[in-house]
């Protein structure tokens, strides 16, 4: 399994429009972060992970993309904003969409151009697909939901494998962790050193890291309040690193 890092920032990202702190002036690539999605290759198929604002600037930047089918793990606009921009993998048939009701009925109201009975030519189609905690499958890969709490708000992560991806996190259940124990790379939310409403900051998620003990983490929805990259790398636990955008790893 290969795991392509198309963006690891929040939902302002990194720079944030009219900040000169250090991280967002910064002229290391690692301190210019994307909204959080990332491209699962697994068994010979792409899954894109949730499709944010920036898709297009994403995506333009991997060599021959293939996207199979995307899972969404909640409906926030940093999440999903870029789907008009999936056009191009909708050209031969509709694209698998696996989300949760609740995000099914956003997108629908959100492009709902997208789901007329009398479409206007060219427009991205969708093949929609409501997801519970049940595990479900996609083309003989097994995809196990994970539930979250992004403050009062049920989201979804997902355990592919020896992987798991979770964001915007701020609490997490002991089922889910359950869920998650024996895994070999945790992805995994943690927006700045300082606590947050409805994220995790970086004390937090590191008490989660500590309760699964992965073999490796990785850190994604960074704000500039995590610090420079070079930096705050250095306060950070054996076996857990910062993700940047375009970083590749192998599980």
């Amino acid at each position: 399994m290969k795991i392509l890092f198309l963006g690891t920032g929040t939902s302002t990202g990194v720079p944030q429009i009219g900040c000169h702190c250090r991280v967002c002036t910064s002229s290391d690539p690692r301190d210019k972060r994307y909204r959080a999605s990332a491209l699962v290759e697994v068994d010979g198929k792409h899954l894109l992970i949730d499709c944010g604002p920036d898709f297009r600037s994403q995506i333009l930047n991997v060599e021959n993309p293939q996207i199979d089918a995307v899972l969404v793990t909640h409906s926030h606009y940093d999440h999903v904003g870029g789907f008009d921009d999936l056009r191009p993998f909708c050209a031969i048939h509709k694209l698998p969409v696996y989300a949760r009701a609740d995000v099914l009925t956003d997108l629908r109201n959100r492009i709902p151009y997208c789901f007329r009975e009398h479409l206007y030519p060219g427009v991205p189609t969708f093949e929609l697909h409501e997801i519970t905690d049940e595990p479900f499958n996609f083309e003989g890969i097994e995809i196990l939901p994970l539930s979250v709490w992004h403050y009062k708000l049920p989201i979804v992560g997902f355990r592919i494998g020896k992987m798991a991806y979770i964001t915007d996190a701020k609490t997490i259940d002991d089922a889910t962790i359950e869920r998650i124990e024996g895994i070999d790379t945790l992805i995994i939310n943690s927006l700045r050193l300082e606590p947050h409403m409805s994220h995790m900051s970086l004390s937090e998620t590191l008490a989660v890291i500590e309760r699964v003990k992965p073999r490796r983490a990785l850190l994604i929805h960074m704000s500039h309040q995590m610090g420079l990259h070079s930096e705050a790398s250095k306060i950070l636990p054996a076996g857990v690193e910062l993700a940047y955008d375009g970083m590749e790893i192998t599980v």
